[in-house]
């Protein structure tokens, strides 16, 4: 009998939301018999299963026990409102579905105020209002008010912990959440209870509007590619799917098109937007022969293209790939109570019990005082104090840093970005401003605002990146913009026209200098500034040199400034951008920075997967659909204000003010964040070991018990608080 081979699956699973759901998934599943290996990840929404042939039927029994939804990875995507709840579902039982073996998302997660998580949160809120109203009016039911209101979130909450108990995890969070509960009612503080279990799932609702906003997101990307191609048969073209064009098909693509698939370039010559796959600031002219990626807009000029790859893999497709890859290999940051409860409270029952038992058992000790005293240590270990310590100080944290707009997804975010020792920057719209500007104008037989006019005539009313510059620094300068006659663009060569009755032309260098030649000085000047990295256009005046006129996507105003604080701090930093090497390695030494040039969405990933083999804790810097795939697979994504959305979904945290020196306050916020965590920690801790100790030594008793407990809760949440003071100007934001 010979071995059975390995199967990897990838299902898609509905309701994760938070690195506990795909822990408690893992573990489920992987008790199963024929099962290897389970890999779930929340941010994708997905589970990933090595098995010898285990049936669909068993692992979407073991899933859905806990209170998640499962869907086979051939099954369509079912929006659904109750996708983002851990109550019961029944949606994507998994039928295969001809047409959809190329979807790689889970279930869509629905409008979030619809799940039953948010219905769930909101009527345990209004049970709590009601609860102190009636604690008022009618102080005698008071407590039992407050624990009916507790009883409508720690139901749902303890039918998950029995769940997640018979699946294999026995502490899990909703354990804790339990036990603190139950023990604060013990000690007569419902009300403290019912306002713990509502806090706690406020959080967990917006954990799960939050992942299915990445998660939705990621679907985004397929809108970059058009639905319909022209496809050309016989001579002529006709409308079809995008998705059923095949390797070798010719397609046209018209101006101001997105390009529908991969394709070489067999016919005409025009200026592509490649910005969404490599990030290049200024469109490309493109020649047959030329590669064009899909999703890629065609700026000018007819093309026909043959088609270099099907849908299911061409450049969007595989960043979307490359996202959910990333995603997933990532190892889900546990909670720390969650980890931490693995031995803290089945250790604290021990204890209890043991106090309670051995010393009247086999001391002859009296039975009533040690029971007393086990009673105590019970109450000593209730987990309420470390239940809110660290979700305290995480919403502190990030209530400080949106003020200073420092937007963070949770608190493996802070807990990553304190240990970066890396940190690797997109250069368009990062460490740029992400459009050109004109750097330089030289006139010659004019002035310099004439020139200027000249240029702007010919340009207004384009949308072109270079003409906006011109446009821009006209307004600027207050130039006079004149109007032009017979403007038109001339494909590879510039814009020529009539100002004021004279010919002009603006030019590439190359079209100038078939025009007329240019001087020594004149070549010199126009080479100096290509090395500078800026682009070059000639003002020709009835064939004659008027003008030069030099344009560049200049670093940010505090670039140099932001790039030092790092460095100072000992984190090293590093430029990956889609730009061409003479371009990047001047704006890389204006900056100061290691520069890598040339790179597509894939390049830049495999950098960042070298640096962290290396050892390093790399942080990923990027505004742009082309750094989804880099933001992804780096400890931790951070993306610039003013990026595309997917960049802002998929990455870990944002800059919304797109501030270099921001990154720095953003570890500088991390670092701050996890040390009052640890505080919080040792005090929690600190006074449970002092007054575990007195009471078995008998110096304290069942009061200073729960006074320790419910003073160890006042002191961690004071002490979070002072995190909102939090300003952003100490250590390395200074």
């Amino acid at each position: 009998m010979t071995d059975s081979p390995t199967i990897k699956t990838r299902y898609r699973v509905g309701g994760m939301d938070c690195a506990a759901c795909a822990t408690k998934i893992e573990t489920a599943v992987g008790r199963l018999p024929g099962v290897f290996e389970a890999g779930a990840s929340f941010t994708a929404g997905t589970l990933s299963v090595s098995h010898s042939g285990v049936p669909f039927i068993a692992i979407e029994r073991a899933v859905k026990g806990l209170g998640y939804s499962i869907a086979r990875p051939d099954a369509p995507v079912q929006p659904t409102a109750a996708a983002a709840d851990h109550g019961d579902h029944d949606h994507g039982d998994g039928e295969p579905a001809e047409g959809h073996r190329d979807q790689h998302f889970p279930p869509g997660d629905g409008p979030w105020w619809k799940t039953r998580k948010a219905i769930l949160t909101a009527v345990c809120g209004l049970a709590l209002v009601l609860g102190y109203v009636i604690g008022q009016v009618v102080p005698a039911i008071g407590h039992w008010a407050f624990l009916a209101a507790l009883l409508v979130g720690l139901i749902p909450i303890g039918r998950r912990a029995l769940a997640g108990a018979f699946a294999g995890t026995p502490f899990s969070i909703e354990t804790l959440m339990t036990i603190a509960a139950v023990g604060a009612v013990v000690i007569g503080a419902a009300e403290e209870a019912a306002t713990v279990v509502l806090l706690f799932l406020v959080g967990e609702l917006l954990e799960g509007v939050a992942a299915g906003r990445a998660r939705a997101s990621i679907r985004g990307l397929a809108a970059l590619v058009p639905k319909t191609a022209l496809l050309e048969e016989k001579g002529q073209a006709r409308e079809v799917l995008a998705a059923s064009l095949v390797v070798g098909s010719v397609i046209v693509v018209r101006p101001g098109d997105r390009v529908p698939a991969d394709g070489e370039i067999v016919e005409g010559s025009g200026l592509i937007d490649e910005s969404p796959v490599t990030g290049e600031s200024v469109p490309t002219r493109k020649i047959p022969g030329d590669e064009i990626f899909a999703g890629t807009i065609n700026a000018d000029g007819v093309l026909r293209l043959r088609v270099t790859a099907a849908a299911s893999d061409n450049t969007i497709s595989r960043v979307v790939k490359l996202v959910e890859e990333a995603q997933e290999s990532k190892a889900p940051t546990e909670r720390f109570i969650d980890r931490f409860s693995k031995f803290y409270t089945p250790g604290v029952v021990v204890v209890g019990a043991l106090v309670a038992i051995v010393p009247p058992l086999l001391l002859g000790q009296p039975g009533g005082e040690w029971v007393y005293k086990g009673l105590a240590v019970l109450l000593i270990g209730c987990p309420c104090a470390l239940v809110i310590s660290t979700p305290a100080a995480i919403a502190a944290g990030l209530s400080a840093g949106a003020r200073r707009g420092l937007l963070l997804k949770g608190g493996a975010v802070l807990e990553g970005l304190r240990k970066v020792t890396t940190v690797a920057f997109d250069k368009t719209g990062t460490l740029t401003e992400g459009k050109p500007v004109v750097t330089d104008i030289v006139a010659i037989g004019r002035t310099e605002r004439q020139v200027l006019s000249l240029a702007a005539a010919l340009e207004s009313g384009s949308s072109h990146p270079l003409a906006l510059a011109i446009l821009a620094r006209a307004a600027t300068d207050k130039a006079a913009i004149p109007p032009a006659s017979g403007a038109k663009a001339i494909g590879g060569k510039g814009v020529t026209g009539k100002v004021g009755g004279e010919d002009v032309f603006l030019a590439s260098p190359q079209a100038a200098n078939e025009k007329v030649r240019l001087t020594d000085d004149q070549s010199a000047r126009i080479a100096a500034y290509n090395d500078d990295g800026k682009t070059v256009s000639i003002l020709l005046v009835a064939n004659q040199v008027a003008g030069i006129f030099a344009m560049r996507d200049e670093p940010r105003a505090d670039a140099v400034a932001g790039l030092k604080k790092l460095k100072d701090a000992g984190v090293a930093t590093v430029m990956l951008t889609g730009d061409n090497s003479r371009t990047a390695r001047a704006i890389a030494a204006d900056l100061g920075i290691e520069a890598k040039a040339g790179l597509l969405p894939e390049d830049k990933q495999r950098i960042v997967r070298e640096l962290q083999a290396q050892g390093k804790v790399v942080a990923k810097v990027g505004d742009g659909i082309n750094d989804a795939p880099a933001l992804a697979a780096a400890d931790v994504g951070i993306a610039m204000g003013g990026g595309a959305d997917v960049a802002l979904e998929t990455a870990d945290a944002a800059v919304l003010h797109g501030r270099v020196a921001d990154i720095a306050r953003l570890i500088d916020l991390s670092k701050t964040v996890m040390g009052n965590i640890a505080q919080n920690i040792t005090i929690a801790l600190g006074l449970k070991v002092i007054f575990m100790v007195t009471t078995i030594l008998g110096i304290t008793g069942l009061w200073p018990a729960i006074l320790a407990d419910t003073g160890a809760t006042v002191l961690v949440t004071a002490n979070a608080m002072r995190l909102l003071g939090w300003n952003g100007k100490s250590r390395l934001a200074d």
